[in-house]
């Protein structure tokens, strides 16, 4: 799985390195991102493939929900994103 629209991603480089990322969708050689909560739907990041890391996570509900074109709202991409922080801490302890 790479840098695909639906899935997660983390930031490598800028002031928001470390944070986690939703990939709303790609243009050329750049990506957009939310996060759901300071990164809305309404104005997404837009940031250089090479400065993220896609994430692997087996619970991607919301990617294929995007795929579908089904509408994702900021709501279910931070719950989306907490579970994955929550799932990672865990695995890490």
């Amino acid at each position: 799985m790479g840098l695909e629209a639906g899935s997660l991603a983390e930031s490598t480089a800028g002031h928001d390195k470390g944070s986690y990322f939703f990939i709303l969708r790609e243009e050329g050689e750049y990506i957009y991102l939310v996060d759901g909560k300071y990164r809305r739907m309404e104005c997404p990041k837009k940031k250089k493939k090479k400065h993220v890391k896609p994430l692997v996570w087996e619970k991607h509900s919301l990617e294929f929900k995007s795929r579908e074109n089904n509408k994702v709202t900021d709501e279910e991409i931070k719950y989306f994103i907490r579970c994955f922080k929550r799932e990672e801490q865990v695995v890490r302890r």
